[in-house]
């Protein structure tokens, strides 16, 4: 279950770095866009996280964290989601899903479903702490695992198979 496929670490210097972040921002515009036309969409299938996860794996921290911060900032302008009260805590999830899934990349050196595995749940069980100690409610902080393991399930599978796409 594993693919070799050409993994990169960009920097702030160059501009090939914020083409591919504006690039997976519009994913994460889009997708979640699509997939609030389905009740309760955005809270199951946790699709701002998405092509974070890509970002990350495939092209490294830069383009990760530019896309984990800039994703959830630009759809709250554009469309008031995710809502306010629960901005930070999509921030951090966002930022520790981009930190785990490049350092995973960067460990592995290539794609792994272990490997995104890994990443997903490093987010999830931080996430969950830190938007634990946030919201000082830990039904609302496990529920990712209440009713987002669709889009969990989504993101392992879904980035596996995204980036197995990607050949280049």
């Amino acid at each position: 279950m594993e693919a070799t496929v050409k993994l990169y670490s960009l920097s702030y210097n160059q501009v090939k770095t914020y083409a591919f972040a504006v690039l997976f921002v519009i994913g994460n515009i889009v997708f979640p866009q699509l997939c609030h036309l389905v009740p309760n969409g955005g809270l199951t299938l946790l699709p701002i996280y998405f092509f974070t996860l890509i970002a990350a794996y495939k092209y490294g921290l830069t383009v990760g964290l530019l896309t984990a911060v800039l994703s959830p900032l630009a759809n709250h302008l554009l469309f008031g989601m995710p809502p306010a009260p629960v901005l930070l805590s999509i921030l951090i999830k966002s930022s520790i899903l981009a930190i785990a899934a490049a350092l995973v990349a960067n460990r592995l050196g290539k794609v792994s479903f272990w490997g995104l595995l890994t990443a997903v749940l490093i987010c999830q069980f931080a996430g969950t702490m830190f938007e634990w100690a946030i919201v000082k409610d830990f039904f609302v902080a496990i529920q990712d695992f209440r009713i987002g393991i669709p889009g969990i399930l989504l993101q392992i599978f879904g980035g596996y198979a995204v980036l197995r796409a990607i050949t280049h």
